[in-house]
C-alpha cells in the first residue's frame, strides 16, 4: 500500500480535491496515483558480446541494494518494465534488464551463420539446444557462446538476493493460468493453483516458493506453485532457481496493462517487506 501524503492542505481544498478526482473517476479517466518519487535510479549498463553481436544489459539501482532484484529479459514485454518501476520509485531494489531493440527473440551471427534464442531459456545446455533448434539453427559453437551470455546474466544477481522478480507480459489467452490446471500443456509443472474467477486468466503469478503462492493467492491473484522436482526442464529461470532452492516469483499480465502490473507488483513487495518486519530473532527454540 503507498503511503500518501497531504500536507498544509485546507480542509475545503481538500474536500474539493477529492470532489474533482471522483469526478474524474466517474468519467472514465486514468486517475494517476498521489505519492511521492523516493529514490531516482542510478543507472550503469554492461555490454556482452555473442558472436558478432553486443548485447548491452542496463542495470537500474533505486537506493541501497535491499534484497529484491528484478529482471526483465524479454525486451518487448514493457508494460511489466513500466509497472515495476512505478513501484520501485518508493521501494528501492535493483532493475536488471536485457536490451534487445523491443524484441522477444535475441538474434546474433556467428561464423557467416544468423542463430536465435529465447533470453529465457538459456539457464542450461538443455534450454540453450532447445531453443536454438526452435529458432531452425543450432551448433555447438553456437550452444557456448549462448552459455556464456547466459553465466553473464546471472553474475548480475548477487547471492544475497532474498528474491528473484522476473517481469513478464503475455499475449491474450496465449499463456495463462488455464495452462497450468487440469488438462493444461504445463499441467504438471505446478504443485498447486488458484484460479480466481474474477481475474483476468492472462494476469498471473508463478512462484518457487510456497509462501509467497500462499500469500498472493490470498490476496486473490491467479497463482502457481511451481513443482520444483516435476517441472520441464527448459532452461527458463524459473526451473534454474526452483532446482537450487531459491526463492523466484514471476509476475504476468497481458501486454499493456500497466497499472495491472503495477498493483501486483507494489502487493508482492508489500509482502516482503512485511516479511523482513516480522522476521524473529532466533531463540533456543529455533530451528
Amino acid at each position: 500500500m503507498k503511503i500518501r501524503t497531504l500536507k498544509y492542505i485546507s480542509l475545503t481544498s481538500l474536500f474539493f480535491s477529492l470532489l474533482t478526482l471522483f469526478a474524474n473517476a466517474q468519467a472514465g479517466d486514468n486517475v494517476p496515483v498521489v505519492s511521492d518519487v523516493k529514490y531516482t535510479p542510478y543507472r550503469s549498463s554492461i555490454a556482452f558480446k555473442v558472436g558478432t553481436r553486443t548485447i548491452p544489459v542496463t542495470i537500474l539501482q533505486y537506493g541501497q541494494p535491499n534484497g529484491i532484484v528484478c529482471i526483465n529479459v524479454h525486451d518487448n514485454e514493457t508494460a511489466s518494465v513500466e509497472g515495476a518501476k512505478a513501484v520501485l520509485e518508493l521501494t528501492g531494489g535493483t532493475l536488471i534488464k536485457i536490451e534487445n531493440n523491443k524484441q522477444r527473440v535475441v538474434k546474433f551471427r556467428l561464423n557467416g551463420v544468423t542463430y536465435g534464442f529465447d533470453p529465457n531459456r538459456i539457464y542450461s545446455r538443455i534450454g540453450i539446444g532447445q531453443t536454438l533448434r526452435d529458432n531452425r539453427k543450432y551448433s555447438k559453437a553456437a550452444m557456448e557462446e549462448i552459455e556464456k551470455f547466459a553465466q553473464s546474466v546471472l553474475s548480475l544477481i548477487p547471492d544475497t538476493a532474498s528474491c528473484v522478480v522476473a517481469l513478464h507480459n503475455n499475449t491474450d489467452e496465449a499463456f495463462s493460468i488455464r495452462s497450468y490446471m487440469v488438462g493444461g500443456n504445463r499441467q504438471r509443472d505446478a504443485r498447486a493453483v488458484y484460479a480466481n474467477p474474477l481475474e483476468d486468466i492472462d494476469d498471473i503469478i508463478l512462484t518457487t516458493d510456497s509462501l509467497l503462492y500462499q500469500q498472493m493467492a490470498d490476496a486473490g491473484y491467479n497463482s502457481i506453485w511451481q513443482d520444483n522436482e516435476r517441472a520441464k526442464r527448459d532452461g527458463s529461470l524459473s526451473i534454474y532457481y526452483g532446482e537450487r532452492s531459491r526463492r523466484y516469483i514471476n509476475i504476468e499480465t497481458q501486454h499493456g496493462k500497466v497499472e495491472q502490473y503495477r498493483v501486483m507488483f507494489e502487493k508482492l513487495l508489500l509482502i516482503l517487506t512485511n516479511e523482513t518486519k516480522k522476521s524473529p530473532e532466533k531463540t533456543e527454540d529455533s530451528e
